[in-house]
């Protein structure tokens, strides 16, 4: 009976209150079980039922201890804790006792959402260590070119040409690392929010394998294009177009056969709700023991061929973050002598 009236008086009383609260509030009775909890607690755990266990809704061990503890009596706490699936988010909760004469006793458990804090300082960390190991080669060859220039080729109007020339690679090599790190850090800053704007994906594949028209001519290597008509996709456009640039260049740049001429063939398929981008090169393939680190930052498989080509080592990470953030999947497959195959698979838009 006193569970029943303090459930009771938790409807009528508690709920209008937490309700006007914008962080995540749920409020358990002496048998933790939830008994109120407001519209951002509701959107955080929505398969929730009020006179069930709050184990069933929130699963972090150290909260449901901490709530225990705070049941039998003990002082308000404060505890954080970590989810890694389905995607990473820390939280922080305050658990504290709430007591009123005549009513057992309960507990109101307020949270905070530290994902985004947690993200920020992560890609403060790996930017600043990423950038100070990129840079650092074209930092010391600008450095090495300008005292020379200062120097022993001062007058030297052949080689003030010629480091000049380097130099610009080199700044230019510098300026697109840090505009990928840049994208990385924005879309990983964001990877918990899913974009859901309709984008018309067969229009934009075909627009981006168009201006790559000049890069497939310069590496020799002809593109071969199979779309399905009105393939609608819920997403942000230019990090979808990302995907496809990223993808296509690459392939363009470092699928090119030994054999002869062979296309580089990019597809869109729509199968139920699925949409599939595909693109397959013949080159050389990737050995099996590189390809579970593809998608890492830095990483490469031919790092001199990479950064001969204006590569920076981030391309397949924007991609795969891009893929996740939008809720899809990114599939590879590639054998040595045999080319490789992507495939992105994104959800579609409902007709």
């Amino acid at each position: 009976m006193q569970q029943s009236k303090w459930r009771d008086r938790a409807t009528d009383l508690l709920a209008p209150v937490i309700d006007a609260l914008p962080e995540p509030v749920f409020v358990v009775d002496a048998e933790e079980r939830l008994v109120a909890a407001n519209a951002p607690a509701r959107a955080l755990a929505p398969s929730m039922r009020f006179g069930e266990p709050l184990s069933r809704s929130l699963r972090s061990p150290d909260m449901l201890d901490a709530v225990g503890r705070v049941l039998l009596g003990g002082e308000a706490e404060t505890i954080s804790w970590a989810e890694r699936l389905p995607l990473e988010r820390w939280f922080e909760a305050h658990v504290a006792p709430m007591r009123a004469e005549g009513y057992a006793a309960a507990a109101m458990i307020s949270l905070r959402d530290l994902t985004e804090a947690h993200r920020v300082e992560r890609m403060r960390v790996d930017f600043v260590a990423n950038a100070s190991h990129e840079l650092r080669t074209p930092l010391a060859s600008l450095l090495g070119f300008v005292e020379t220039l200062e120097g022993p080729a001062k007058n030297d109007e052949g080689a003030r040409e010629k480091f000049l020339r380097i130099m610009r690679e080199q700044a230019q090599r510098m300026a697109r690392l840090i505009d990928d790190l840049l994208s990385l850090s924005r879309i990983e800053q964001h990877m918990h929010v899913r974009p859901d704007e309709p984008v018309d994906f067969t229009l934009l594949v075909a627009h981006i394998v168009d201006t790559l028209a000049p890069v497939a001519e310069e590496n020799g290597v002809p593109l071969q294009l199979d779309l399905a008509p009105n393939v609608i996709v819920p997403g942000d456009r230019d990090e979808l177009a990302r995907i496809v640039e990223n993808l296509v260049e690459n392939a363009l740049k470092y699928g090119r056969s030994e054999s002869g001429p062979k296309p580089v063939e990019v597809a869109l398929i729509r199968k139920g709700t699925t949409a599939t981008f595909s693109v397959r090169d013949h080159g050389p393939g990737v050995a099996p023991e590189h390809l579970p680190r593809l998608t890492e930052r830095f990483y490469r498989v031919d790092a001199g061929k990479s950064r001969a080509k204006g590569g920076t080592g981030l391309g397949l990470a924007i991609v795969k973050h891009i893929v996740l953030r939008h809720r899809g999947r990114l599939a590879i497959d590639s054998h040595l002598g045999e080319g490789s195959l992507f495939r992105v698979n994104l959800p579609t838009v409902e007709t």
